[in-house]
């Protein structure tokens, strides 16, 4: 694993984290359920 994912992983963790702190979770997994399925969706078309 390189340092640029490792860091990636530390922030998405430290950015849940920080959500949690000032109540946004809802908004926050909202969020990433959309992305992850536009990713999909995107990944299926330019395939």
């Amino acid at each position: 694993m390189g340092l640029k994912s490792t860091f990636y992983k530390f922030l998405k963790i430290w950015n849940d984290v920080d959500a949690i702190r000032k109540g946004k979770v809802g908004k926050r997994i909202g969020r990433r359920a959309a992305g992850k399925a536009t990713g999909k969706t995107l990944k299926k078309l330019f395939k």
